[in-house]
């Protein structure tokens, strides 16, 4: 069996895909022929919380195999893309230090964006600018956007408030667009690491079906009784783990207020669409010559390792 030697050219596997693509098994069957370390680069399964429904692999499914930065952060708190960028690079250089191959696997595109090219170094927003500019109509904010940062504004949708408004605030604030900002990113990491990248992009009536089959699974699993408890503990509803999909449909189920069919239904339609926009990120925002995997269903490993690998 061929195998590479991860520290010595500091190696890093990434297996990336929209929700329900079968990344955790691709990322679980490259460790099985290379000794290995998971590092989860998926936003939901970080919480501690969200076992089912963030569809984090259960010990079993680990199969001994060493998993990092899965379920490590208490659901109180909301984790950035810089933390995880920053606990990920530390994991990273820990398997290095071992001669194991960190295997990078999630859907979050932000995640791996951070960690690989570095945040922008934006000063933080002045508290006055930041209150006036919250203070302003939608189609006021976006306008003003537009004298100031166009590139954002040409970029950004007139309805898009939150991202509108962060704009026009970096810029009123540091006098600088957005795009002066992330010209400068700083402490990204793919400059200094070989990347082998693997990137699921499966037909999209057969990840539909797997999303809407997987979220029944969850259902059986217990995903009601993980939601009972997230509730008691009277989280923020703005928190991440409470806006995670599944929470809020099971939740109005737990109050009477739908019923579990139109509580499934509607957690199921809200996979999909996120399954779409994650397809739709992935096959646009991502590298060309980055491997791509339709036939998800019909994979060699022995081939895939070796093509990623260039054994």
């Amino acid at each position: 069996m061929n195998m590479i030697s991860p520290k010595q050219k500091q190696n890093v596997a990434l297996v990336i895909g929209p929700t329900a693509s079968g990344k955790s098994a691709l990322a679980l069957d490259i460790a099985k022929k290379q000794p290995s370390v998971i590092i989860n680069a998926d936003s939901a399964q970080v919480y501690h919380d969200l076992t089912i429904l963030s569809a984090r692999p259960t010990e079993q499914e680990m199969e001994g195999i060493d998993h990092q930065l899965f379920g490590y952060i208490d659901g109180v708190e909301a984790c950035s893309a810089a933390r995880w960028a920053r606990d990920a690079k530390t994991a990273i250089a820990a398997a290095h230090e071992r001669d194991l191959l960190p295997i990078l696997v999630g859907g979050t595109g932000l995640y791996v964006r951070t960690l690989l090219d570095g945040i922008a170094p934006i000063p933080g927003i002045q508290p006055a600018v930041r209150q006036e500019i919250r203070k302003m109509e939608t189609l006021e904010a976006y306008r003003a956007l537009q004298r100031l940062d166009p590139l954002s504004a040409e970029r950004l949708h007139a309805t898009d408030t939150t991202r509108v408004q962060r704009a026009l605030e970096v810029v009123r604030s540091t006098g600088k667009a957005l795009d002066h900002w992330h010209k400068h990113k700083t402490g990204g990491i793919g400059d200094r690491i070989t990347l082998h990248p693997l990137l699921l992009l499966p037909p999209r009536e057969w990840l539909y079906e797997r999303c809407d089959r997987r979220f029944d699974e969850m259902i059986e699993r217990g995903a009601r009784e993980e939601v009972e408890r997230l509730l008691s503990r009277n989280i923020p509803e703005n928190l991440p783990v409470m806006r995670a999909i599944g929470v809020a449909e099971i939740a109005a189920w737990i109050a009477g207020d739908i019923s579990r069919a139109e509580a499934v239904e509607q957690a199921q339609t809200a996979t999909r669409r996120y399954a779409k926009r994650q397809y739709t990120w992935f096959r646009n925002q991502t590298p060309s010559d980055w491997h791509r995997i339709e036939e998800v269903y019909n994979i060699n490993i022995d081939h895939i390792f070796d093509i990623i690998f260039r054994i």
